[in-house]
């Protein structure tokens, strides 16, 4: 078999036809969803603001992708809700042609020691985070395009295993679980599957109810000495998501600044 013939078979993917790109983000209105929204519209990405609660924020993600020139629409859906994601999926087909990337950003966070952790917010954090992940996965998995990529969040706290941790990084680790499981189960379709396991981030959502000792004790522990930003995370999606991040797959990116 000529070198021809063993190429690629993304050749005619969506990288190389030259129509427009069609990015899903999951909790695209805050935080990290909110910046990789920006970033991937920069690239050319039409993007779809996948939003639960919050519509005046997905509603001003929006606003900032057409102002610039770009197009993008924000579409309300409980990830945990399968009919609910499948709609979401169905209103970027309907309105863009067809899904090239997925981005699962939409997640929940609570801290408690196992010992005094209240079980019913375990379920809570598991719907959204577990279920949550596999309903987008699902609707990924059936209509991804070639040459697509489906990008789904952990947290480097499974690695780090902070105290308080528990119940958040044992639903990261069912993630990183699926992530090249996923990826195999894809073969032959030319679309990756990988996670990003951000250390601490300055998000809302990273921030709320820490004291300023906690936080700067958090932000000595990498190696470059500061906390990370959406905008550093957001960069490595947008990676992940490009014809240059495409031969990366069925892996879980440690993006933490060198936490170990």
């Amino acid at each position: 078999m000529s070198a021809q013939e063993t190429a690629p078979r993304h050749a005619a993917s969506a990288h190389h036809t030259g129509r427009p790109r069609v990015a899903v983000v999951t909790g695209g209105s805050r935080g990290i969803g909110r910046r990789t929204v920006s970033r991937l519209a920069a690239d050319g990405f039409a993007l779809v603001v996948g939003y639960a609660g919050r519509r005046e924020a997905a509603e001003d993600a929006v606003e900032e992708v057409t102002g610039a020139g770009g197009r993008a629409i924000a579409v309300r859906a409980d990830v945990a809700d399968e009919q609910q994601v499948a709609a979401l999926f169905a209103a970027t087909e309907d309105r863009f042609g067809g899904v090239d990337v997925v981005v699962h950003a939409a997640g929940r966070m609570s801290l408690a020691p196992v010992a005094e952790l209240d079980l019913s917010e375990l379920d809570a954090l598991y719907r959204t985070n577990i279920r949550g992940t596999f309903a987008v996965a699902q609707q990924a998995a059936r209509r991804l395009r070639g040459g697509g990529s489906f990008i789904a969040f952990s947290t480097s706290v499974v690695g780090l295993a902070f105290p308080g941790y528990g119940a958040y990084s044992a639903g990261k680790g069912a993630v990183e679980a699926l992530t090249p499981i996923l990826a195999r189960e894809l073969r032959g379709r030319d679309i990756t599957v990988n996670a990003v396991a951000p250390g601490p981030t300055a998000t809302d959502l990273f921030l709320e109810g820490k004291d300023e000792q906690t936080i700067a004790r958090l932000a000595a522990q990498p190696p470059l000495e500061r906390l990370g930003t959406p905008a550093d995370i957001a960069e490595v999606v947008a990676f992940l998501a490009s014809p240059a991040g495409h031969w990366v797959n069925g892996q879980v990116i440690r993006a933490n600044g060198g936490i170990i």
